[in-house]
């Protein structure tokens, strides 16, 4: 009797601390709030809607633990990709699972090999300044589909902090920093391909992710990501 009711206050403890909103740097970690962005291609089309979602927030000493759940749909509204990515918080820096910023094509590409991967994760400090050089980050996936093997490297380095400037979305306007970085990206699968790209990205503080953006190949834009909601 006093092992369960142990078992149940325990469970009631976990429960109600997980309901409660987590504040760290600025940012507000509660289950069920989350975020959605449009995928245009480079010439502005809508082909798709990305939906992150918190599902759990819990504390590990002084870190914030925050996992999030990852859907892609199609203009349809259909599904076509879920994932789950991991973030830490601990009052100097903002961690972020790397696999986060493989292209939602990409990853599904993967499904069919049952990929393991390891990462260098995304840093971002507790503040942003003009002039700052960020951490570079790294993911390398495994895999094996019957015969077939497949290696991916990704490799996201020279990361600077370059401006300060108004950033306008369907979400609203936003005074964001600016983040430029080079990504290196290499896929073995029978034969290997190699591709370079770069990358802007906006952030503001209090929100936890991206704002906005835009990959770009040889100078010319491949896609953009734009905040739509916060809820």
């Amino acid at each position: 009797m006093m092992k369960r009711f142990l078992f149940i206050l325990t469970f009631t403890i976990v429960c109600a601390v997980s309901s409660y909103a987590q504040e760290c740097m600025g940012y507000t970690f509660k289950a069920g709030n989350g975020f959605e962005m449009n995928s245009l291609d480079g010439k502005g089309k809508l082909i798709g809607k990305m939906t992150y979602k918190i599902v759990s927030v819990a504390k590990e000493g002084a870190t914030t633990l925050i996992t999030i759940e990852f859907e892609s749909t199609n203009t349809k509204g259909k599904s076509e990709l879920k994932n789950t990515y991991k973030m830490r918080c601990d009052g100097n820096a903002l961690t972020l699972d790397a696999s986060s910023l493989i292209n939602p094509e990409q990853l599904k590409s993967f499904e069919n090999f049952q990929m393991k991967f390891t990462s260098t994760d995304i840093v971002y400090p507790a503040k942003l300044s003009v002039g700052d050089k960020l951490k570079d980050a790294s993911l390398k996936g495994e895999g094996m589909s019957g015969p077939m093997a497949v290696v991916f490297n990704m490799l996201i380095l020279n990361r600077k902090v370059e401006s300060q400037e108004k950033v306008t979305t369907p979400a609203g306007t936003y005074d964001a920093y600016k983040i430029t970085s080079d990504m290196n990206m290499e896929t073995k699968m029978g034969f290997g391909i190699k591709m370079e790209f770069q990358t802007i990205s906006y952030r503001t503080p209090g929100v936890i992710w991206d704002i906005k953006s835009e990959t770009y190949r040889k100078g010319k834009l491949m896609g953009t990501m734009e905040l739509t909601r916060i809820y």
